[in-house]
C-alpha cells in the first residue's frame, strides 16, 4: 500500500551533503559581493550629501526632494531659507536640500 513512495525511491542511498567549510565560504563571499555593490556605495553617497548638506551656505543655488530650485538667504542649524521667486521664500528642513546646482542655474530657467 505504498501510494506516495516507490519501492525504488524507499530504497535509494541518501544524498550527500557538501562540506559545511566549503557553504560558510559562500556565505562569505556573498556577503562580501553585496557590500562591494550595494552597501559601499550607498553609505559613500549618503556621506557626501551629510558633507554637502552642512556646507549650504548664503547664495547657493539649490534644488529639494520635491523639485523645487531657488537661491539661500538664511541657514540655520536645521532650517534652510530659500528664496524661490522675487519676495517669495520658503524654509526648509536642511536634509530637504539635495542638490547644490551650478552659479548662474536660476537665470537661465
Amino acid at each position: 500500500m505504498d501510494f506516495f513512495i516507490s519501492d525504488a525511491m524507499a530504497q535509494a542511498a541518501p544524498a550527500q551533503q557538501g562540506s559545511p567549510m566549503s557553504t560558510l565560504i559562500f556565505f562569505g563571499l556573498l556577503f562580501g559581493l553585496m557590500y562591494f555593490l550595494i552597501i559601499r556605495p550607498q553609505n559613500k553617497r549618503a556621506k557626501q550629501l551629510r558633507e554637502m548638506q552642512s556646507g549650504i551656505s548664503a547664495g547657493d543655488e539649490v534644488a529639494t526632494n520635491g523639485g523645487i530650485v531657488g537661491k539661500v538667504t538664511k541657514v540655520d542649524e536645521q532650517y534652510v531659507t530659500v528664496e524661490v521667486a522675487d519676495g517669495t521664500s520658503i524654509v526648509f528642513q536642511k536634509h530637504a536640500i539635495v542638490t547644490m546646482l551650478p552659479k548662474g542655474t536660476l537665470k537661465t530657467l
